[in-house]
């Protein structure tokens, strides 16, 4: 074993290498932490560690009293920032597409003229998206935008870009606010989702600003089995 890099994370490469080779296939179980210690003649704890970060970077999976798989990373997105979605997926490796359920403009019921800062039943511009990764739902976005800031919207392509990258062309991003819930999901959310009912989500409400002008509201349904949302902040 290379000295200079540390135990545990010798033996998480192991078993990284390992998974990218399809020797540990999804869904294999991978050798208890016992044997893993024996094999690289460290401590117990020592294994444990590294088993204990790839579950949490999410290649593996325990399952009590059965013992640790292989498992799908789950999609990630950073909570403190705006990402494209469709960027995203392709840092991953993985085939993007998304499926377009409503696009048309409506009348702002109570809350959305209250989060957008307009009068009741003010014109609005309206689109449900469900973002794919690999042809698996991992997103399904309802956004209400300003039709003042982007008069273009209904006539944008969505197959070509996603509604975010076509804001953020339009409207250079200023400023955001998220709020994260855990919720049920609706019986239409869990249908696009392909998900069971009564199956937790991560809901992300966020609206977006440019130049103190408020762009967008969108709620953002996450599968919660599939998805996590990640934040990192330098002291």
């Amino acid at each position: 074993m290379t000295q200079s890099i540390p135990l545990y994370k010798q033996i998480k490469q192991h078993i990284l290498a390992r998974i990218e080779s399809g020797e540990y296939p999804l869904h294999q179980q991978i050798p208890p932490e016992q044997e893993l210690a024996a094999q690289f003649k460290v401590s117990r704890m020592t294994a444990h560690k590294a088993i204990r970060d790839l579950v949490q970077e999410g290649y593996l999976m325990r399952r009590a009293g059965l013992g640790t798989f292989v498992t799908e990373p789950k999609a990630e997105s950073p909570l403190a920032d705006i990402n494209n979605i469709a960027d995203e997926v392709r840092s991953r490796g993985h085939d993007y597409g998304n499926r377009v359920l409503v696009l048309d403009s409506r009348r702002a019921d109570e809350e959305v003229a209250l989060n957008m800062g307009m009068r009741l039943n003010s014109k609005v511009f309206h689109s449900v998206l469900v973002h794919l990764e690999n042809d698996v739902p991992i997103q399904v976005e309802e956004r209400f935008v300003n039709p003042q800031l982007a008069p273009g919207y209904l006539q944008c392509d969505f197959g070509r870009q996603t509604p975010n990258a076509y804001l953020v062309a339009q409207c250079p991003l200023s400023d955001m606010e998220h709020i994260v819930e855990a919720r049920l999901a609706p019986a239409d959310i869990g249908d696009w989702l392909q998900i069971p009912l009564q199956q937790p989500c991560l809901l992300v409400t966020r609206r977006t600003w440019s130049l103190n002008q408020l762009v967008s509201f969108a709620r953002l349904w996450h599968p919660g089995n599939r998805y996590k949302l990640r934040s990192t902040l330098k002291l």
